[in-house]
């Protein structure tokens, strides 16, 4: 059998040395949390700040004076536009504005139709207030010992006479059917022009049963039924039977909702609108519909006017309050703690950057009882560091080091401090009522109390337990404690 000879080194031949690469010094984690809350704070105070603010350096002989102005977010992300102020928005009882109270009148609905109608109301006059231009206007619906009411609040709304035209008419609903008249392609004229070729054909709202989001069985995608009554039918049987092919468009109030295509004659008086709806979307049409086929006459129950001077004092009072209640806390806080009262000082500045930072993007509606809130939400902020500094003195006296105690004072005040804030949190939810139950709170002024205490509590357990820790963890070493 033949053997393979393999030939032999004497030496292998030395391979280049690569270059080491120079070790990356470890950072402390107390350093990179400490450098996290510097960037944040810094762009948080960036958005706090007025959107033109001046600082006067002062120089001598001659003072300088430095004009800052914050550029608006406009921006695209994931083909979503982004577009932000970052202006603190008012409510109607600090800017002023109007507020209406609204009937609506039953007696001709079905009793279990008044809830889907007193829906359906509010969502048309929702849009016409969105068309009227009002900025961040309030449209609440409310049932008290059988009476269907409507509060609408409209700040910064001075001509009230226009306000109540707009919102206190009925819903008009009509379907219309579309006859271009002009002579060229309807996709190159302007969209006024096209909306003026679809003429009226006498089939309304009142002629429509009822409106309800099914789905289709072979697709299982969401659509909107919609059943006409005795004569609805008999007329929507004549439109499909001579205008197949042709667009039928659905009018509000005189302007188009949809524009489905007829695809063949349907007399049965029953129908089906598809259109890639998502359920929420199928949802709204469905109300929009049905605030046409049951139009709930409306009256004008209350009109109060509210005047900008008293919201604008008011808030100078509050913000007066609320600067001497900081002050007083943080002189406490320094007397009675020290250096580490002056540190949970520095942390409630903190805390207040960040939520007004936070009340700017989100766009929170900052009222009276939303400034109390904010208010009640800081003494709150401070009670966690209250909790941590009694339980560092508890293991200081037992005679730990200052890092344990600090580590033990912050893991044992934990539960108590979880305990506190979750209940906070929970009252602030029931004031909220994100999902509109009737028989929980539905006033947009104590809404706003429950957005503003909500914040307040969340960032405040931010930097009780982050931010303090890092400061006490950098800026206090071993103290000398009697024992």
């Amino acid at each position: 059998m033949s053997k393979l000879a393999l030939p032999r080194f004497s030496k292998f031949p030395k391979l280049p040395q690569l270059p080491r690469l120079p070790k990356l010094p470890r950072v402390d984690p107390v350093i990179r949390t400490f450098a996290m809350i510097l960037v944040m704070t810094f762009f948080a105070t960036l958005i706090a700040l007025p959107k033109e603010s001046s600082f006067v350096i002062p120089l001598k002989p001659n003072p300088r004076t430095i004009k800052l102005t914050r550029p608006d977010l406009n921006t695209t992300l994931f083909g979503q536009t982004i577009q932000r102020s970052f202006e603190l928005k008012q409510g109607l009882d600090i800017q002023g504005g109007t507020q209406v109270v609204l009937r609506a009148e039953m007696k001709d609905i079905p009793a279990e139709s008044r809830t889907q109608a007193l829906d359906a109301a509010k969502a048309v006059i929702q849009r016409r207030v969105d068309l009227y231009g009002v900025s961040e206007p309030v449209v609440q619906t409310s049932q008290t010992n059988g009476e269907y009411r409507i509060v609408v609040e409209l700040a910064g709304v001075k001509d009230t006479d226009q306000a109540l035209a707009l919102i206190g008419q009925t819903a008009l609903l009509d379907f219309r059917i579309h006859k271009p008249t002009s002579a060229s392609p309807s996709a190159q004229v302007s969209p006024l022009a096209f909306l003026t070729e679809f003429q009226q054909t006498g089939l309304d709202g009142k002629m429509l049963k009822k409106a309800s989001v099914q789905f289709d069985p072979k697709t299982n995608e969401p659509v909107v039924s919609i059943e006409f009554d005795k004569d609805g039918t008999t007329l929507f049987g004549k439109i499909t039977s001579q205008y197949t092919g042709e667009m039928l468009g659905i009018f509000l109030d005189g302007y188009p909702m949809m524009l489905p295509k007829i695809n063949q004659p349907i007399l049965t008086g029953q129908a089906v609108i598809t259109g890639q709806f998502t359920v929420e979307e199928a949802k709204q049409l469905a109300i929009q519909l049905n605030a046409g086929a049951l139009p709930v006459p409306i009256s004008v129950l209350e009109q109060r006017t509210i005047g900008a001077s008293l919201g604008q004092e008011a808030v100078a009072q509050t913000f007066k309050a609320g600067l001497v209640g900081i002050g007083l806390v943080m002189l406490f806080m320094t007397l009675y703690y020290g250096w580490r009262g002056v540190i949970s000082s520095f942390s409630l500045v903190i805390y207040a950057i960040l939520t007004i930072a936070v009340y700017k993007l989100i766009g929170v509606t900052l009222t009276l009882p939303g400034i109390a809130g904010l208010l009640l939400s800081i003494g709150m902020a401070v009670d966690s560091n209250i909790l941590i500094f009694e339980r560092m003195k508890e293991e200081l006296r037992a005679g730990r080091s200052f890092g344990q105690a600090l580590e033990l004072g912050f893991g044992r005040a934990w539960d108590s401090i979880k305990d506190a804030n979750v209940a906070t949190i929970c009252t602030a939810l029931i004031l909220i009522n994100p999902l509109d139950f009737t028989f929980l709170n539905t006033s947009g002024l104590v809404r706003g109390f429950g957005v503003t205490l909500l914040i307040g509590v969340v960032i405040s357990l931010f930097t009780g337990m982050v931010v303090t820790r890092t400061f006490m963890k950098l800026f206090l070493s071993e103290p000398k404690e009697k024992k």
